[in-house]
């Protein structure tokens, strides 16, 4: 009898066991350990942690008040089905995100990531018109190009960065369609104003409402603050109130996607806020537990939930680690803490800091199309020709070059890469999303660090020969 292959006490032990992305072995840093602003690597590297992740870590790292509060639940119980049993911090958790937004929202749906929160968001705006009414055809979702609302399929259909969803059109629903985002840096035509911008747009969804036939639309989605896709490219003043305009007289609901623009991160606790455009859904997730937890909501209105009591008065989604312990409890020490340090506060003052500065950096760099952001969220767009604002060539991988030249020793400083800015495909761009935390001193060093990067890939560009685009 032939091998059985190693026995189950014998460990196999292999360099390729992790499959994250790649098949092949991982050139990536190994992280040792984190505190405040800084990541330690295994070679003993220290490294300033400039994007929080991807605008996850909001409180910064390795706060105690969070470790404890996990510790302490971790000593009372672990897990207990969401469906058989409530644990209190649940409630707590809720509690403090509707406060949040001045009762504007009445409830939270605790869920387990952003693409989660898209698609339980997507399914509870569709069961709202069957509850409603169980022959209506609404079924249809309007989003926007050049947009980002997670991986898996249903959240992958809403979505339009190209590079990442054309592998699986073929499967992705069909039951979506795609209007323009508000981009005035690329969009925005020669004598036009703002406010007639606006009302393009809104001329626009009005139109597509049009074509799909009103009584088809479910919701429209959008990130009031777009950030991979685009790099945090912020509503125009009237813009969101002219879109739920155009989909409230039309009868559907509109869906805010603030998975990575919420919870403090614009320097207002929502990103709505600062228009006072309150959504129908309302998506969160990265600041949420900050990188204690994996966790993410729904934030849901009363004519929502109004519409549920029609029916079943049941939203029909249960996950296994819905409103699981540790989850919630880091997630509500961490909403503690911003709310008792008045960490938002920090981040929009912080924030009119490093915009300062970016702009004093950068503006003037000639292959910077625009510095734009706001609070702890900001970016720095490349591209080949100020004037024109030609992408950069692709084949360069300026902005994957810049992360990587970033992580070497005399940077020290991570840089979140991005690209498809410009088009869904091309686009160089790289995101800042500080935590919180930060103090004027910490935003001079970012932007110091980040700076020199910039300096030193685009002269070894030139020094290379390489042709911009």
């Amino acid at each position: 009898m032939g091998s059985l292959g190693p026995l189950i006490d014998e460990p196999i032990v292999s360099e390729n066991s992790l499959f994250y992305q790649s098949v092949y072995p991982s050139a990536a840093p190994t992280v040792e350990s984190a505190d405040g602003l800084y990541f330690t690597l295994k070679n003993g590297q220290k490294i300033i942690d400039s994007t929080g992740g991807a605008a996850v870590s909001a409180i910064g790292h390795n706060n105690a008040r969070v470790k404890n509060a996990i510790i302490k639940q971790l000593n009372k119980f672990t897990y207990a089905h969401p469906g058989y049993f409530q644990n209190s911090p649940s409630h707590e958790l809720a509690d403090i995100l509707v406060q949040s937004t001045g009762g504007e929202l009445s409830r939270a749906c605790f869920l387990g990531s952003g693409s989660e929160a898209v698609e339980a968001a997507m399914k509870l705006a569709r069961q709202y018109f069957l509850e409603k009414d169980p022959g209506a055809p609404r079924s249809h979702f309007i989003a926007r190009q050049s947009s980002w609302h997670g991986c898996t399929m249903g959240a992958l259909a809403v979505g339009d960065l190209k590079a990442r969803k054309e592998p699986f059109l073929d499967v992705l629903a069909t039951n979506v369609s795609h209007v323009s985002p508000c981009h005035p840096y690329r969009d925005l035509e020669n004598g036009e104003t703002e406010e007639q911008y606006v009302i393009r747009l809104a001329q626009e969804l009005d139109d597509e409402f049009q074509r799909i036939g009103p009584e088809n639309v479910c919701a429209f989605l959008l990130e009031p603050m777009v950030g991979t896709a685009l790099g945090c490219v912020t509503a125009l003043p009237g813009y969101l109130a002219a879109m739920k305009a155009v989909c409230h007289r039309h009868g559907a609901l509109i869906i805010f996607d603030e998975v990575m623009c919420g919870l403090g991160r614009t320097g207002h606790m929502h990103a709505w806020q600062y228009d006072g455009v309150v959504p129908d859904i309302q998506a969160v997730g990265k600041g949420l537990a900050a990188g204690y937890g994996t966790i993410s909501a729904l934030l849901i209105h009363d004519r929502v939930i109004d519409g549920l009591k029609q029916g079943s008065a049941s939203f029909q989604h249960g996950q296994t680690y819905q409103c699981h312990p540790l989850n919630v409890v880091a997630a509500l020490e961490v909403q503690r803490i911003i709310r008792d340090d008045d960490l938002v506060r920090n981040a929009r003052l912080m924030g009119f800091l490093l915009g300062h500065l970016l702009h004093r950096a950068f503006d003037s760099h000639p292959n910077v199309g625009q510095v734009r952001g706001r609070g702890m969220f900001w970016c720095i767009e490349f591209v080949a020709d100020k004037v024109t604002k030609r992408p950069l060539d692709p084949k360069l991988n300026l902005a994957r070059r810049m992360r990587l030249r970033g992580l070497e020793k005399g940077y020290d400083v991570c840089l979140f890469s991005s690209t498809g800015c410009a088009d869904g495909w091309n686009g160089d761009h790289f995101l800042l999303a500080p935590p919180f935390t930060v103090t004027p001193r910490d935003v001079e060093e970012i932007v110091y660090r980040a700076s020199r990067v910039v300096d030193s890939v685009f002269e070894e560009v030139r020094a290379k020969g390489e042709i911009l685009g």
